[in-house]
């Protein structure tokens, strides 16, 4: 049951910002180097070279570890294989991305959403700049990237969890660099699509500066690293409001567009990263490492378009302009009369500023005892500020000229193209201001005085949403490693580890009302100053001509608008307002095995790991009274706790074949925005069919992870230093899955927000999330990287890398009910042709994956589930290495050239089963880079 108490703040806040962190899992490695040993002696040891260098590497990552893991790794800082962290890896088998605004951002892991997933930097558990848990990765830049480790079995040692795997994104070792290493990068970058807005970008560039060096006998390695980048995006989308049914009179069931919010974007993405590496081992016996990440994300978005109203508009709508599917009653086509339109001229910023810090430090005690000493601290703020401008013909739905307007769907999932008659680019008919009742606040018609006026509910002139993120995690590790001398065990390691983190949202918008408008004496619209003025934006592509195009962000600086709060009377604010806290205390022992079964060596490591949490949220429990919004403090806990035991076996056959098998509990923890306290709180006089006055509606701090037993079983083939093919078969057993439904919350203390008194029934029936359902997820996957020199020796250089993965689930909520999993896409496929000899380097990819659900972005920047088509993407790179083609004066000099997504494939959503019924289609166009790296 749920405890209402007086909201305080419990935080404390170490005195250092290295004082609590993660251990990493690369640095854990370390410590348990002895039991490598054997095996790094049967490595061959192979020069890393180029991308085919970075292919040998990956393999020998995959072939030698405990667990089952998919790898990336680069021969230089800057130089992974992408210029995306999110491309590379969606690129590996079994995983794939979600594009945001064009770019890969969200990754997916065996058909689990991201939110399924843990992500670390350095192996210690990272913060995430969206509402929820689920790293975006394009705050991360590749160009400081050493490798990334995708973790699909777990170990008791690991620190991070995740139902799906973990990603693990790596930074360089400088005491592993042969030589000082002073490196530079840059790139030119282009759209294929010319600015579509005349004040946007269609150019931008990518720099990187490196230096690696050692120094004191090389007892102590430095790197580091600063990355710039301005990165256009364009993109022409078809956005609709929705698509309302209804019933022919023949009883039969149709469905008609609702409304439509078609516009151009042009988008810049920048960011200025700065990485730290120190490397101590000031004695055979001791070693440290300190890392420092920052970056200072900026991304720009201009976005212009017209919002048309169709059926839930005031046009008429005469049926004999209507066109309609006889399959599926849908009304392909049609013609509105006497519509008015919202001309749009928005402007977007999302600002992120993420500090990272870690500190590891690995001390040997003697021959068989080591110990060693983890902290990390990460940070980020993220602020939105998104604004819609409005402009039209009239002030309200009655006055100014209206339209006549008129629709066709042509199939191909592209949306619909319009008909119109007037000039929407005419800077004296469209003028600033609200042309439809938008913004029915009581608060915004008292503050201008239109209350009973034929001017009330119509002072909406434009809105602006602004919420903000701030999420901050510390912590901490301590643990031992005691080799063994026994038939079975060669050491075994154990620890305990703390991690305090607290993520806060705060959400508020605000109604735009021109600041000239004066009621009675001047409610009109508002000529847009010649000195805002940015000329037209053309939207053919959806077949409404030219439309005016003015600096929306100038107007507001310049003080042309007056704001208001939206949230004096819209209740959306307060649930979407609310802090999490997460207290988590970790126990774990681990046996790493060394030994033989018949004759043959077994490696890997069997562990348990007891993980308790404690978990608060605090937000606000709200009612309206006399149109306004009032609320009342909430701190909710919870605590709980799971053993997860783990088994990784590895059996190798010969020197060329390996059979694994891993078996683990894992949990995933529930989103943050639906474990937050903020809740609609209201006391009803009669009592609900519980019998339960107080009702609430909104997040439910009660919620505990998800929960699922895997079991993986692989056989690998690694027939060359550059090839291999494996087969695995993987299940989990799912439960625990998180449900809207019902549950009970205890209310003691907490006043009726209407009437200020504390009821004597305390009791109260929650709507929300809750723990629930179960289910299973299966699959398989088959990888391949193939050598063409196997072939014939005249094909040495060619080669490909190519994986399926084949995904079910059966999955059922607490009612029964059948359920879909997040990112979930049936078939997921990648395969990447490259040559690489002499120098000259070239390579095209694939990756391809299914239909799925995702979420996207919605109202407030609230996130909302949508239907995604399946979509197919191609890059290629072309490059050459004037060292590697024996080039003396050049050498240390490469160049290439990137195209990426080569045939324009487009992101597609839908509402509902009608292919027809096209939610999203957003075209980005390709994007073309011309860079060089120069290595002293």
């Amino acid at each position: 049951m749920l405890n209402f108490k007086p909201s305080k703040l419990t935080l404390a806040i170490l005195s250092t910002s290295f004082m609590a962190m993660s251990s990493s899992f690369a640095y854990a490695q370390e410590s348990e180097a002895k039991d490598d040993k054997k095996k790094v002696a049967d490595v061959e040891v192979i020069e890393v070279r180029g991308f085919r260098g970075s292919i040998i590497e990956s393999i020998n990552t995959k072939r030698f570890s405990s667990e089952v893991v998919e790898s990336i790794s680069a021969e230089d800082i800057g130089k992974l294989p992408d210029s995306s962290i999110a491309e590379s890896i969606a690129r590996l088998p079994g995983l794939t991305a979600q594009r945001l605004d064009g770019r890969a951002s969200k990754v997916s892991i065996r058909g689990f959403g991201e939110n399924e997933g843990g992500t670390t930097f350095n192996g210690r558990e990272q913060v995430s700049i969206g509402d929820n848990r689920g790293v975006e990765f394009d705050l991360y830049p590749s160009e400081i990237m050493s490798g990334v480790t995708v973790y699909k079995t777990p170990s008791a040692s690991l620190e991070a969890e995740g139902i799906a795997g973990i990603v693990d994104m790596q930074t360089v070792k400088p005491l592993g660099q042969d030589d000082r290493v002073i490196q530079f990068n840059g790139s030119l970058e282009q759209t294929s699509f010319d600015k579509l807005n005349p004040d946007g970008n269609d150019a931008g560039f990518r720099g990187t500066f490196s230096y690696m060096d050692k120094f004191a006998d090389d007892t102590i390695g430095v790197a580091f690293a600063y990355s710039t980048m301005s990165s256009p995006n364009q993109e022409k989308r078809w956005n609709s409001w929705g698509y309302p049914e209804f019933t022919y009179e023949d009883g039969s069931a149709g469905s008609i567009l609702g409304g439509a919010k078609p516009f151009v974007r042009s988008s810049t993405l920048e960011r200025d990263s700065m990485m730290l590496v120190v490397e101590a081992a000031p004695t055979e016996n001791l070693h440290m490492t300190f890392d420092a990440l920052y970056v200072d994300f900026t991304d720009e978005k201009i976005l212009r378009g017209i919002e048309i109203p169709f059926a839930w508009g005031q046009g008429s709508i005469s049926g004999n302009t209507a066109t309609i599917d006889p399959a599926t009653g849908f009304v392909t086509s049609a013609i509105t009369e006497g519509q008015r339109v919202v001309v749009r001229n928005d402007y977007e910023e999302r600002k992120a500023e993420l500090t990272s810090f870690g500190f590891n430090s690995v001390y040997e005690l003697n021959d068989t005892w080591q110990v060693e000493f983890d902290a990390s601290y990460s940070q980020v703020d993220r602020d939105i500020w998104s604004i819609e401008s409005y402009s039209g013909t009239g002030r309200g739905d009655a006055r100014g000229e209206a339209d006549n307007l008129g629709y066709t769907f042509n199939g191909g999932n592209t949306g619909a193209q319009f008909t119109h008659e007037l000039d929407y680019s005419d800077f004296n008919l469209i003028q600033l201001g609200g042309p439809l009742s938008w913004g029915w606040s009581s608060a915004l018609n008292a503050k201008h005085g239109v209350v009973g006026t034929e001017y009330e509910n119509q002072l909406q002139d434009g809105f602006i949403n602004a919420p903000s993120i701030d999420d901050e995690l510390t912590a901490l590790k301590l643990a031992a490693t005691h080799d063994l001398d026994n038939e079975v065990f060669s050491s075994i390691k154990f620890g305990a580890s703390y991690r305090e983190r607290e993520k806060t949202k705060e959400s508020e918008g605000y109604f735009m009302t021109l600041s000239s408008f004066d009621y009675p004496s001047n409610p009109g619209m508002l000529v847009v100053p010649e000195e805002y003025r940015e000329g037209s934006v053309n939207l053919d592509f959806i077949g409404m001509g030219n439309m005016i195009a003015y600096d929306t962000n100038g107007l507001i600086k310049d003080g042309y608008y007056d704001l208001l709060a939206e949230s004096l009377t819209n209740p959306s604010h307060s649930t979407q307002s609310w802090t999490v806290q997460e207290e988590v205390t970790s126990a774990f022992i681990q046996g790493n095995i060394d030994t033989e079964v018949g004759g043959l060596p077994v490696t890997g490591n069997v562990g348990v790991r007891y993980v308790n949490t404690k978990q608060s949220s605090q937000g606000s429990a709200f009612n309206t009274v006399d149109g306004l919004i009032v609320t009342s403090p909430t701190d909710i806990s919870h605590d709980y706790s799971h053993v997860l035991p783990s088994l990784n076996l590895s059996l190798r056959i010969d020197d060329q074949q390996t059979l694994r098998f891993g078996a683990a509990k894992t949990i995933s923890r529930a989103r943050l925005d639906e474990m937050n306290a903020s809740v609609n709180a209201s006391y009803n006089q009669q009592p609900d069919q519980n019998g339960n006055h107080w009702s609430v509606n909104g997040g439910n701090p009660a919620l505990e992870p998800k929960e699922a037993v895997g079991l993986d079983l692989s056989y690998e083939n690694y027939f060359s230093d550059e090839g291999y093919f494996a087969v695995a078969l993987f299940n989990k057993e799912l439960s625990q899955w998180i449900f809207d439904g019902t549950f009970e919350v205890d209310m003691s203390g907490v006043a009726d927000p209407s009437t200020g008194q504390v009821p004597a029934n305390s009791t109260a029936t929650g709507n929300g999330k809750v723990n629930g359902g179960e289910g299973s997820l299966w699959g398989y996957e088959l990888s391949l990287s193939f050598p063409f020199k196997m072939i014939d020796d005249s094909l040495d250089g060619f080669g490909l890398i190519a994986s399926h993965t084949a995904v079910e689930s059966d999955l059922k909520d607490q009612n029964d009910n059948e359920y879909e999993l997040p990112g979930l896409s049936d078939k997921i496929q990648s395969l990447t042709f490259y040559y690489e000899k002499d120098g000259f380097q070239a390579r095209a990819s694939m990756r391809k994956r299914g239909d799925f659900k995702g979420d996207v972005y919605g109202l407030g920047f609230s996130t909302s589930q949508v239907d995604i088509l399946g979509e197919t993407i191609w890059d290629a790179q072309i490059g050459y290495d004037f060292g590697e083609a024996g080039i003396e004066s050049l050498k240390g000099l490469s160049i290439f050239f990137q195209a990426q997504n080569l045939t324009e494939e487009p992101f597609t959503s839908l509402q509902g089963e009608n292919a027809l019924q096209v939610r999203d289609y957003q075209d980005y166009g390709s994007t073309y880079l011309l860079g060089f790296s120069y290595k002293l």
